[in-house]
């Protein structure tokens, strides 16, 4: 770190926006899968949130790779950078008072480890999507699947590159035996409690 930056103090802090927003700002980071349901899951609670007057923002994999990394490929290296990256711009919305949304694959438990130091562990909830690959393969909403298994995309998690399952996250929910409105509601009755200023 470069010794002449100094972290600025603003007059304006967290708790004062979150009094101002009426609830906690939490980093709820869903891993799992390409093909689990976690951006679909994670654009569905943030809908309802919404409705209900909740400050959030939504951060999905492919979004954010076709903008702030698109620098980056999908070598180990380029994928521990992704998620720190991520984990700061989770950081900043956090102190906003903004209840986020992350939807990625975060496949090396280390790299979410570090997103938890980052964003800090009172404010990080892990959820695991939790779905078998060979029903992720079946659903391959994006042919990123029979692409990999052809050998036309290289590192694929699932395929050619490992998916490490948290080994205690904060909620588990399996796509594979609980229909879309139930991993819904399961999510919704976790996170919604942790929302409400003490």
């Amino acid at each position: 770190m470069n010794e002449n930056l100094i972290r600025h103090t603003h007059p304006i802090g967290k708790s004062d926006r979150l009094k101002n927003n009426g609830h906690q700002a939490k980093v709820i980071w869903l891993v799992g899968l390409s093909g689990s349901g976690k951006s679909t899951l994670a654009g569905n609670i943030e809908a309802i949130l919404h409705q209900k007057g909740y400050k959030t923002y939504l951060l999905d994999g492919d979004n954010v790779r076709l903008g702030l990394n698109n620098d980056l490929g999908f070598s180990s290296k380029d994928r521990t950078e992704n998620i720190r990256r991520i984990a700061e711009v989770a950081r900043l919305f956090n102190e906003a008072g903004i209840i986020v949304l992350s939807a990625f694959i975060s496949p090396l438990a280390a790299d979410r480890a570090q997103a938890q130091r980052l964003i800090g562990s009172e404010n990080f909830i892990e959820i695991f999507i939790d779905c078998p690959l060979h029903v992720c393969e079946k659903r391959d909403v994006k042919g990123l699947y029979a692409k990999a298994r052809k050998g036309l995309i290289p590192n694929f998690t699932g395929i050619d590159a490992p998916f490490e399952n948290p080994k205690q996250p904060d909620l588990t929910v399996n796509t594979e035996t609980d229909p879309p409105e139930l991993s819904l509601k399961k999510l919704l009755d976790f996170i919604e409690p942790k929302l409400k200023l003490e």
